[in-house]
């Protein structure tokens, strides 16, 4: 088996695959009579086309470290952001396109705070929760075209923690 160790979620290493959403830092603007902070437009959210934004509700069973990583998949018409409900962490696995396949996979842990937004075909693990209840809001594209790719190693991955 082949060992990947799961790093911080940070902007600047998660950037070729995506936008960390998070409220970190100033906020952009003061908004609400000065009672709230604006971290305004922190994720490049495209649907195509022909499609519009869904909003949906997912809720996955909780994972654990070691993890097997057996599959990947990707959306080619359409971004894809995961954005935790509860304030636990969750695991994050993505790979570089290398010609139609991914390339050597990376994986992330969230630090409980963090949201998450894929870029129109990025290839990246299923929803990976570590905790009950696994309860996600998922903005992504609803569109006519079926909108996913996979890909399955012929040998998998063991995602361990940093």
């Amino acid at each position: 088996m082949r060992d990947i160790l799961a790093e911080p979620l940070t902007a600047a290493a998660f950037a070729p695959f995506g936008d960390v959403l998070e409220a970190a830092g100033p906020p952009d603007r003061i908004i609400n009579q000065g009672l709230c902070g604006r971290f305004h437009d922190r994720a490049r959210l495209d649907f195509g086309p022909d499609a519009r934004a869904g909003l949906s509700i997912f809720k996955a069973e909780p994972r654990s470290f070691p993890y097997l990583l057996e599959m990947v998949e990707r959306h080619p018409d359409g971004s894809q952001a995961f954005v935790p409900m509860t304030r636990d962490a969750f695991l994050v696995i993505v790979a570089p396109d290398a010609d139609g396949t991914p390339g050597q996979p990376r994986a992330f842990l969230t630090d409980g705070t963090q949201a998450i937004n894929l870029h129109r075909g990025t290839w990246h693990g299923v929803l990976t929760p570590l905790a009950e209840p696994g309860l996600f809001a998922v903005i992504d594209r609803i569109g006519p075209t079926a909108n996913l790719e996979e890909h399955w190693f012929t040998e998998p991955y063991t995602i361990l923690p940093a």
